[in-house]
């Protein structure tokens, strides 16, 4: 009999998973779950709220996907995990396996008091599209962008998608000829937002928001959001306030919700402890890869799609070679690679244990990272028609 592998999440780790899987085994029993059987394209929420992208662009069904590949789609939430990893508690029953593997993504820290104020982009496209409404109603005023961290865990922001919204909105604004009717506040806790990017990605931000005319509001601790929609809002730090009438904010990230019902070691900032081979040391042929999990090695190690792509594919090798007897081998490397896109320019940042490169504006940049999307989706695409 086949050994049974569960998959819980469906984003990008969990369908590298799949396809790894399915490139050394095209008879395991793969059984994926998720609420829906359902892939959305987060790095292309950016370009919801200019119009560039719909919902229906970066909404894409799997099924054709999964029957192609043999997957098994339990339409559910994960509740809990027993008996060493081999049951999954759903809300729509239990499921047994043989192998584990957890690529559900983490979940954003709604701690800050007031924080029901403010947009946060990738929560998914409601959010997103809240925001595009939102601005294309104002006439004019004042819009705060920032992001915050987990303080037990470095790794768990996202930063990157912020200073996009920053760049994309000025160059939405400008496009639509109302710049000069709108103030951009860029805000954050850190002194040095950005460092993970590498010191010229850093210094290069920073002087494209200069040059832009945002203000920031930077290196003080978050106190609280507070207002409401008719009177406006005001952002609260410890090193001052500001008034704004719209809040968008990526706050840290923590472990998914199931996490603290699992038995499972977790860090001090709530994500399922890993080791480099993806295994959750002390349960067998149990891994975890991509935003749910916590892994040793550089503080500028990111959350990104990128760096969830290779811990899947190494997860996924260690599984099937633990489940033949062979010990975990397989680990891989750190890299830091995305386009801070503006909305007509891209600027590169990549880094690794070795070197960091930052290429500067170019509009090519922007354009690769469209036909990026356009490769990436078409595959899943294909197979739903």
């Amino acid at each position: 009999m086949n050994p049974k592998i569960t998959i819980i999440g469906a984003g990008f780790a969990a369908l590298t998973a799949i396809k790894e899987i399915r490139k050394h085994n095209k008879e395991i029993d793969i059984t994926l779950i998720s609420p829906k059987a359902e892939f959305i394209y987060l790095p292309s929420l950016i370009w919801i709220p200019s119009g560039r992208r719909t919902a229906d662009d970066l909404r894409i069904d799997l099924s054709g996907f999964f029957f192609k590949c043999g997957v098994k789609h339990h339409a559910a939430t994960v509740t809990a995990i027993r008996d060493g990893g081999r049951t999954v508690v759903t809300d729509n029953g239990e499921v047994q396996n043989d192998a584990l593997l957890i690529a559900s993504g983490g979940r954003f820290i709604k701690k800050l008091p007031g924080i029901e104020h403010a947009i946060t982009i990738c929560e998914g496209i409601p959010a997103a599209e809240k925001m595009r409404d939102k601005i294309k109603s104002m006439d004019g005023g004042t819009i705060a962008l920032g992001f915050g961290g987990n303080p037990k865990e470095p790794s768990a922001m996202r930063g990157g998608p912020m200073f996009e919204l920053l760049f994309g909105l000025d160059t939405q604004l400008r496009q639509e000829k109302r710049r000069d009717k709108f103030k951009l506040i860029f805000f954050s806790p850190a002194k040095k937002p950005g460092a993970r990017l590498g010191e010229g990605a850093v210094k290069g931000i920073f002087r494209e928001i200069k040059k832009r005319g945002i203000e920031t509001h930077l290196g003080h601790k978050m106190s609280r959001f507070e207002g409401d929609e008719s009177n406006g809002y005001k952002v609260v730090t410890e090193g001052g306030e500001f008034d704004t009438d719209l809040i968008i904010f990526m706050p840290g990230m923590t472990g998914p919700a199931f996490a603290p019902n699992t038995e499972m070691p977790l860090s001090p900032g709530g994500l399922i402890q890993s080791n480099m081979h993806c295994q959750i040391e002390g349960f067998e042929h149990c891994y975890v890869a991509g935003d749910a999990g916590s892994f040793p090695g550089p503080d500028w190690q990111p959350k990104q799609a990128h760096m969830a792509d290779l811990q899947a594919a190494a997860a996924v090798r260690n599984m099937l070679d633990g489940l033949n007897g062979k010990p975990a081998t397989h680990s891989f490397k750190y890299e830091l690679l995305c386009i801070i896109d503006t909305n007509k320019t891209g600027v590169l940042a990549f880094r690794n244990e070795k070197r960091t490169l930052v290429i500067p504006p170019l509009r090519l940049l922007h354009f690769s990272k469209r036909v990026f999307e356009w490769l990436y989706l078409r595959s899943y695409r294909k197979c739903s028609k």
